[in-house]
């Protein structure tokens, strides 16, 4: 081969060597377009990347403003607030509240899935609208998402329709709450550990409290009347209360001696006074021995003036003026007596004085 010809040869094989090199070197078009997105480049709009960050930008509005109203309308139903509605919800509320209670009782590993979820959406959605949109708009289209359609809209429908917007995506709680496990279950038992759980029941005052919210007198719409409320209150009194603040002092109290007469002034008094029962008492009102059922005085004739001594007269029982109410009450439902006299204590030497207290 003549020299022209080998020098042309050369040529022709160090443009192919260089094209090969060039062709190898050259990255696929998605490939470059990712290598873009790495080192900060805008993406062409109407790209097939470009859609796939625009889609992932709302699911990632989406996903934090699922996990911003859940984080309200989940945490904000206790444990005690969904086994009421289990009891006497409607036969929706019963399946919603049953789906959304073994979530709920991980309160603390609930609160930390959802947090660290919402947290990711948020903080990721930035990334990703700067690759589409110049960062001033992508900051502006952050901050108006994540408000919008992160934070008010989920938080308001969720704050009305908590329980049904829990049991419908209760589902997808108990995903990332397996895909978050690794974080969020060593920092909720961190949490239990520190805060411990909070106490679900409520006390004695806080429940006659609720009781007289929902009563129609506080003018709230609540269905309770005046009786029924003071009834429940009552009710719940009878642990702390003791027979002395309950008692009627002897004072007060209507009774008769052992040694009156049932003439017609008497019988008319007890009659007037209205009561079923009355004590009795042997020469000081403070000695009271009995109680006399108005009724046995049917077959009484007042104009005979027939001794009260005369007359069937029961057995008072005595209590200690300590004794809580609740155990009164239990001696009264043994059908003994619905009366008891209140015996206060004195030095031994000092005769029992006793007040009544009408059952």
């Amino acid at each position: 081969m003549s020299s022209a010809g080998r020098a042309r040869a050369a040529s022709l094989g160090a443009v192919a060597v260089r094209m090969v090199v060039g062709a190898a070197a050259r990255p696929a078009p998605s490939a470059a377009l990712m290598m873009a997105a790495v080192r900060g480049e805008d993406t062409e709009f109407g790209t097939a990347l470009w859609w796939a960050y625009a889609a992932f930008s709302a699911l990632l509005v989406l996903l934090a403003g699922i996990m911003s109203g859940l984080t309200l309308g989940l945490m904000s139903l206790g444990p005690v607030d969904l086994e009421i509605l289990m009891r006497s919800g409607t036969d929706a509320e019963k399946a919603q509240a049953a789906a959304i209670l073994p979530v709920v009782k991980k309160q603390h590993q609930l609160l930390v899935t959802l947090l660290l979820c919402n947290a990711c959406a948020m903080e990721a959605l930035p990334i990703f609208l700067d690759r589409i949109f110049n960062p001033v708009l992508a900051i502006i289209l952050s901050v108006t998402f994540v408000l919008a359609f992160g934070e008010v809209i989920p938080q308001a429908i969720c704050t009305r329709y908590g329980l049904a917007v829990g049991a419908s995506f209760v589902w997808l709680v108990r995903t990332v709450m397996v895909i978050a496990y690794p974080i969020a279950y060593p920092i909720g038992k961190l949490l239990d550990f520190a805060l411990g759980h909070e106490s679900a029941l409520f006390r004695r005052a806080q429940l006659k409290a609720l009781v007289s919210i929902h009563s129609k007198a506080a003018g709230k719409g609540g269905e309770l009347t005046h009786d029924e409320t003071t009834i429940i209150s009552g009710a719940l009194d009878l642990t702390e209360k003791t027979a002395e603040e309950a008692m009627t002092p002897i004072e007060s109290t209507f009774s008769l001696d052992v040694d009156s007469k049932l003439d017609w002034e008497t019988i008319g008094t007890i009659l007037a006074r209205g009561h079923s029962r009355v004590p009795v008492y042997s020469g000081s009102p403070r000695n009271v021995i009995g109680l006399l059922l108005v009724k046995s005085l049917l077959t009484v004739r007042a104009e005979i003036e027939t001794p009260v001594s005369a007359v069937s007269i029961r057995r008072i029982p005595r209590v200690p003026s300590d004794m809580p109410l609740y155990d009164i009450l239990n001696e009264f439902q043994k059908g003994g007596s619905h009366m008891a006299a209140v015996v206060k204590a004195k030095p031994k030497n000092a005769p029992p004085q006793d007040k009544t207290e009408p059952g």
